[in-house]
């Protein structure tokens, strides 16, 4: 699943279509009036956490691409996209995601200030949020998109690792230096995520997901579905600390 990062990447690539006319469309998604996006102008695009948003004068084209979505720029796949729209200067074609339309202002729904990649993000918060949920495992805080949107089971794990945070540890005994340090470094990490990601160069500055021995002892690697999430957490024992 693509985290907040490759989302941000992802509206970096298509700013070109920004101000720009949808010449055609089309959609396998029943709900989507493809005949209501013909003429309208991309006002903008915009993301929170994971979530795609394709803006018009009058609503809003939400994707996420869950586990297994992707996306093509001036160019298609032979399967039919689950979006596709073609501008005078290009196209974009969405496979294997969710689309939605949402008719609100994006205000009204996003809290800008959760999302780890908006200027907006709000450290403070963040923190006040983690001491509300004392029994709440780090690993599965990690994960909760009105936390952290955009953070996803890469980010959880090299931020663990890289704070030394066991991820069976409850928020309610971990000090309160360490969440701070964990707020920061989460920010911090997704930010070389996606310098990491636009460099094509990610996998290489892997500490822990997917190794199966420790950077810094060589002990070996446990790798568990943890916490209520039952995500893969790749974590060493003997390096990151349980508080319990």
């Amino acid at each position: 699943m693509p985290e907040g990062p490759s989302i941000v990447i992802l509206k970096d690539a298509v700013q070109p279509f920004v101000g720009e006319l949808i010449l055609e469309a089309e959609s396998s998604v029943t709900e989507i009036d493809v005949a209501a996006l013909c003429g309208k102008n991309v006002t903008a695009f915009k993301s929170w956490g994971k979530h795609f948003l394709i803006c018009l004068p009058d609503f809003t084209i939400r994707i996420h691409l869950m586990l297994f979505g992707s996306y093509i720029i001036n160019s298609r796949k032979i399967s039919p996209a689950r979006l596709s729209l073609r501008f005078r200067n290009g196209e974009i074609n969405f496979y294997a995601c969710s689309v939605s339309r949402i008719d609100e202002p994006l205000d009204k729904i996003y809290d800008w200030s959760e999302d780890i990649m908006n200027s907006a993000w709000d450290h403070k918060k963040a923190i006040d949020k983690l001491k509300q949920h004392p029994q709440m495992m780090v690993c599965d805080a990690l994960l909760d998109q009105h936390i952290f949107s955009g953070s996803g089971n890469i980010i959880k794990n090299e931020v663990l690792f890289r704070t030394a945070i066991h991820p069976e540890s409850v928020l309610g005994k971990i000090p309160s230096r360490k969440l701070e340090k964990l707020v920061k470094e989460t920010v911090h990490y997704s930010q070389q995520f996606y310098e990491w990601r636009k460099a094509f160069v990610l996998k290489q500055h892997f500490l822990v997901y997917g190794k199966r021995t420790c950077p810094g002892d060589n002990t070996p690697i446990i790798r568990q579905k943890l916490g209520k999430t039952r995500r893969q957490s790749f974590y060493c024992p003997a390096f990151q600390k349980l508080y319990n």
